[in-house]
């Protein structure tokens, strides 16, 4: 029977040697520490370091994997595994290691240099590998007929997601989430065939702007309007962040599904114009539509909406140079009279980085996929959500 202290024994020689670069005496020392049933990470650490220095890429690779099997997260480990693998010509099974590394440490700052220095050469190993297989598969795609240009846009944008060129979003609503709808960034024009129509006001809703813009009363910070709903939703977190809240005001049409007076008395043709929208409709919470003003400089920062049972329209009417906005992987340019249709519950952001004031008129509609029945249940369930507190209140009142 081996005892602790012969293994001790051993570790220390086997340290010495691999000290002293001797790899194949720290090898059958550490080798002997594994027959007694005595080795720890430490150990198949140390054994794995002496495979590699006694030339034997395989054992090493063994012996790491011990390691990665008690301690999965242990970044020395992985950075060996990911460089074992690729030396022996499994690229792909690296390129899931150094990838799992630069999980663990995003950030090389939090690291000391020495190491730091060491990660770095291996992202750099992984951004050459990815390098690689982006250029093999491009290859191989262009064999088989495809063309960015013209092939399907969904394949393109998988194929941007594999090599890490794109990120991939999710619907999160901060409130609501209906299950089994797709997830879009921007909609397919070809959906809404009210659209062509809505932009064709477009002139007859900027002539009815100007005097709004030039009163300014109408307008108030729209972070205000979020914080009111978000303090009585399930679920919510903080509103949607701006640079400044006056920087971001909206002026309503249509509020919590009421008829904003005098404002839309003062918008004939722009109610005209909506009145041909499938507005989204919940008792007390929509439709809603309301004029967008982001001053020059302001950030919308990114974030999410509440339900994804609707979706969002833009009607540009005021863009000066520098505006964008982002929803998902997906940047765009406002384009004045050019409308668009998002997912607001995948992130999003907004910036006016141009000298001018952009006003965007917006308004939600019912999500396209859900049926007749899904949409009447949905605003069955918001407004009993709103109901909630009402019927409580008058309970506890009640007994007092």
């Amino acid at each position: 029977m081996i005892g602790p202290v012969e293994i001790d024994r051993w570790g220390q020689a086997g340290m010495s040697a691999l000290r002293a670069q001797d790899f194949v005496t720290a090898r059958e020392c550490f080798e002997a520490i594994v027959a007694a049933g005595g080795a720890d990470a430490a150990v198949w650490l140390a054994l794995s370091m002496a495979c590699k220095g006694a030339g034997d890429r395989a054992a090493e690779l063994a012996a790491v994997t011990q390691l990665l099997d008690r301690d999965p997260d242990n970044i020395r480990a992985n950075l060996i595994k990911a460089d074992a693998l690729l030396h022996l010509g499994s690229k792909r099974a690296a390129m899931g290691f150094y990838q799992h590394v630069e999980t663990l440490v995003p950030d090389l700052a939090d690291v000391p240099t020495p190491i730091a220095t060491e990660l770095q050469r291996a992202r750099q190993d992984h951004a050459r590998l990815k390098q690689e297989m982006d250029a093999h598969l491009q290859r191989a795609l262009a064999a088989a007929g495809f063309n960015p240009a013209t092939s399907s846009r969904r394949f393109s944008d998988s194929l941007d997601l594999l090599s890490g060129r794109k990120q991939r979003y999710v619907s999160t609503p901060r409130a609501y989430f209906f299950p089994e709808l797709p997830v879009i960034e921007f909609f397919d024009r070809q959906r809404f065939d009210w659209l062509e129509a809505l932009e064709a006001a477009t002139d007859d809703i900027c002539e009815e702007l100007v005097p709004i813009l030039a009163d300014g009363r109408h307008f108030s910070p729209y972070i205000e309007v979020e914080a009111e709903k978000s303090a009585h939703v399930a679920g919510s977190s903080r509103g949607n962040g701006v640079s400044a809240p006056e920087d971001w005001t909206a002026a309503y049409l249509i509020r919590d599904g009421k008829v904003c007076e005098p404002l839309a008395s003062q918008c004939p043709k722009t109610m005209a114009a909506l009145a041909n929208v499938p507005l989204e409709t919940i008792q007390g919470r929509a439709p809603f539509a309301l004029f967008s003003r982001l001053t020059p400089g302001a950030w919308i920062m990114p974030h999410t909406g509440f339900l994804n049972t609707r979706l969002v329209c833009h009607l540009p009417l005021l863009v000066p140079d520098g505006c964008w906005f982002r929803v998902g992987n997906q940047v765009r340019l406002w384009e004045r009279g050019r409308a668009w249709v998002f997912d607001d519950t995948i992130e999003h952001e907004a910036r006016n980085q141009g000298t001018g004031t952009r006003v965007v008129l917006i308004f939600n509609i019912w999500h396209p996929d859900l049926t007749a029945e899904e949409r009447e249940l949905v605003a069955a369930l918001m407004t009993g959500v709103d109901q909630f507190e009402q019927v409580s209140n008058a309970g506890r009142l009640g007994f007092q």
